[in-house]
């Protein structure tokens, strides 16, 4: 076996919090050993996400459900959703086949998605935001206003 293992996932989104990341690399060196495991600790990933997204981390279906109610879009709701559901059901009797890599492949995906569409952008549209004249900035808060 060649070191390190990360098998055919993607590498973690740049912008992917450290301790999310840890888990999410973790994944990717026992997801074709192990893709229920790799499931799980995917699933893990989202709940330490949460709290990078303003929720509490303690219950990442009542954490999602605040998040769409604060206007998350429907993409990144269902994301969340098929990592949550798919890693309960690695660690729960379910109807999900979390056995096939195949499985576990798409998580990581969704998993940068995530990063990407809740952390990335946000965060390049504040840098180029707060690089914009102080003058623009006042007229757009007096119009908004």
């Amino acid at each position: 076996m060649i070191y390190p293992n990360h098998g055919a996932a993607p590498p973690p989104h740049a912008d992917m919090p450290e301790d999310v990341s840890k888990d999410y690399r973790e994944a990717a060196q026992i997801y074709l050993a192990s893709p229920r495991g790799a499931a799980a600790l995917l699933r893990l990933g989202v709940q330490k996400l949460m709290v990078d997204l303003g929720q509490k981390g303690k219950n990442i279906n009542d954490d999602i459900a605040t998040l769409v109610k604060s206007g998350l879009p429907e993409t990144a709701q269902r994301a969340l959703d098929v990592v949550r559901v798919t890693g309960n059901s690695a660690v729960h009797p379910g109807q999900i086949d979390a056995d096939d890599p195949k499985v576990s492949e798409q998580l990581f995906a969704l998993l940068n998605v995530i990063v990407e569409s809740q952390i990335a952008v946000p965060k390049r549209v504040k840098e180029l935001y707060d690089a914009l004249p102080e003058e623009a900035k006042k007229a757009i808060d007096k119009r908004d206003a």
